[in-house]
């Protein structure tokens, strides 16, 4: 060792014996336990890296590289079973898979659309409907919309405009796949007359996806028709509260809403008691309600 080396190290403090552990005690040091935020931290970064992995894409679509074949089977399944109806055993044919991906966030209130659990629902994970979906209260919207403070009223009329808008590009794809879905159906139900040997499990289960396939796009419809109208009762409220010349672009857009649902109206809406016993009120008020304008020119 050289001279500056052991001037260096003649300099350092003298080490602390180490301290023994007294007699009948364990050689490890006891661990204190962990702090409730050590313990929660995990969980929650879990749930958050989940939670933004299953975000929704543009209009509130689910991204495609995060969806599976099956993921919203289940719509017309549990809408049939909630009403009594047979559930049909036949596998999917790709149009049909794709009525019920599309119906989903037609159906879905457009205040769910970023709630923590609309994830959930999305992805069917819980593969049920909300039960406050099938109640229809046009005053839900407008107070989903302004309970929360904003800085200015232009961020509510955005607001409106943007679900508005998301309605109105998709519906050419929902109602291109139920044109398409119906037309086959038609044709299943006339060849059940030239199956030979047909069981009647068969035609149970051939008339059941039929029944399924008719009550998605009635439910699509009479959302549709209720979401209109919850829109115009937003709008009406926010011109008499905070009027503003962005209600011209709304009503724009609700009027291009109104003609889309008015033009595609493809099969009767059943009188359901498990979707709504206001399904036709919500038709008729909603067809009434486009009838005149909202805002003054």
């Amino acid at each position: 060792m050289t001279r500056y080396a052991r001037s260096f190290v003649s300099r350092l403090p003298a080490k602390a014996p180490a301290k023994m552990p007294a007699p009948g005690t364990h050689r490890h040091a006891r661990r204190d336990p962990p702090s409730f935020i050590a313990r929660c931290s995990t969980p929650a970064i879990v749930l958050a890296f989940i939670i933004g992995a299953c975000a929704n894409d543009d209009f509130g679509r689910v991204k495609p590289g995060l969806v599976w074949d099956s993921i919203h089977d289940w719509i017309g399944r549990d809408a049939a079973r909630s009403e009594g109806l047979p559930i049909s055993g036949y596998p999917f044919t790709d149009d049909e898979r794709r009525l019920r991906n599309l119906a989903y966030p037609l159906i879905e209130p457009p205040y769910d659309r970023n709630r923590w659990y609309s994830v959930i629902n999305e992805y069917g994970i819980l593969r049920v409907f909300n039960s406050d979906w099938t109640y229809y209260n046009p005053t839900y919207y407008f107070t989903e919309l302004t309970w929360r403070w904003a800085r200015s009223p232009a961020s509510r009329y955005a607001r409106v405009n943007t679900d508005v808008r998301n309605d109105v590009e998709r519906i050419p794809q929902f109602f291109d796949t139920a044109r398409r879905v119906i037309d086959i159906d038609q044709k299943r139900e006339q060849s059940l007359a030239y199956v030979r040997g047909l069981t009647a499990e068969e035609r149970l289960n051939a008339t059941a996806r039929v029944a399924e396939n008719t009550l998605v796009i009635a439910w699509v419809q009479r959302s549709l028709a209720c979401r209109a109208e919850s829109y115009r009762y937003a709008m009406e409220r926010l011109i008499i509260s905070v009027p503003s010349a962005d209600g011209v672009e709304v009503e724009r857009s609700l009027t291009l809403l109104n003609q889309m649902i008015a033009a595609n109206q493809l099969v009767p809406v059943p009188r359901i008691t498990g979707l709504n016993a206001l399904i036709a009120p919500c038709g008729q008020a909603a067809a009434v309600a486009a009838a005149r304008p909202i805002v003054t020119k």
